[in-house]
């Protein structure tokens, strides 16, 4: 898997089982609180629920935080998409203008251009996809340089440069926010182990106070196994629920195709 992250081995719906991992905690966690409430009676109750809601209030932040990195980038790939697809799109308008008549094989190229970056987002495509890119920008420019050596001081030519200069550009940013920029495996590391931490905080003070366990435990558990889960989902652009709509590029190859 290209530009994969640790946690992307991992499948969406193997997730879930952060709900097993927090019950456990909590369940070890109660089991300590107990043993500890039988063999000490010179631990107080009081400072260890300080400790605990500290604990919660800090995997708050970070579940905030975490979530927070998720959706940016989430907004930056869905911006991303409409910015190629302007950017191609200005590019075959000014392909027409290209003198030599080599306006009809630069539209062409477009087109499959804008195919294969359709076809990236299927999963599996996605390796494939971004080199035939690569070979399709070289065959762009290699047009763009032959007509921009011959018909250098012409205004027509520079703008379509211009144009083409951006599609390609934007083709680096792509795949920098929607592949590559994404959340590091050791902050994924970090809320999981606070996550353990903080359960298993909760369930010593319970079996501290000598507290029963509650069908609450499940009702949390649930919930930040959710909440992680939507922010795995924000993060991987070829997987899950939740993915950037390609609609600009598939409006761009539908008027494109109009002016055959």
């Amino acid at each position: 898997m290209p530009f994969a992250t640790a946690i992307d081995f991992i499948p969406l719906w193997l997730l879930l089982g952060t709900i097993v991992i927090v019950v456990l905690s909590v369940e070890a966690g109660y089991q300590l609180g107990g043993y500890r409430r039988r063999r000490s009676e010179q631990e107080k109750e009081v400072p260890v629920g300080s400790i605990v809601a500290a604990t919660i209030g800090l995997l708050a932040f970070m579940l905030a935080f975490t979530f927070g990195l998720a959706a940016t980038r989430f907004e930056a790939r869905r911006q991303v998409v409409v910015d190629e697809a302007n950017a191609i799109g200005t590019t075959f308008l000014r392909a027409g203008l290209l003198p030599d008549h080599r306006g009809p094989k630069v539209r062409k190229l477009l087109r499959e251009y804008v195919d294969v970056r359709l076809e990236a987002i299927k999963p599996g495509k996605l390796e494939a996809a971004l080199q035939r890119s690569g070979e399709l920008q070289r065959l762009l420019w290699a047009e763009a340089e032959a007509v921009g050596v011959k018909h250098s001081g012409s205004i027509t030519v520079g703008l379509f440069l211009q144009s083409l200069n951006s599609t390609i550009d934007l083709h680096v940013t792509r795949v920098q926010v929607a592949i590559r920029n994404r959340i590091p495996g050791v902050v994924w590391a970090v809320l999981y182990l606070i996550t353990i931490l903080t359960m298993a905080g909760v369930g010593y003070h319970s079996g501290l106070t000598r507290t029963t366990r509650s069908l609450a435990i499940v009702v949390l558990a649930v919930t930040f196994s959710a909440i992680m889960l939507l922010i795995a989902d924000l993060d991987r652009p070829q997987e899950g629920l939740l993915r950037v709509g390609q609609q600009a590029l598939i409006d761009l190859r539908n008027t494109m195709n109009e002016q055959d």
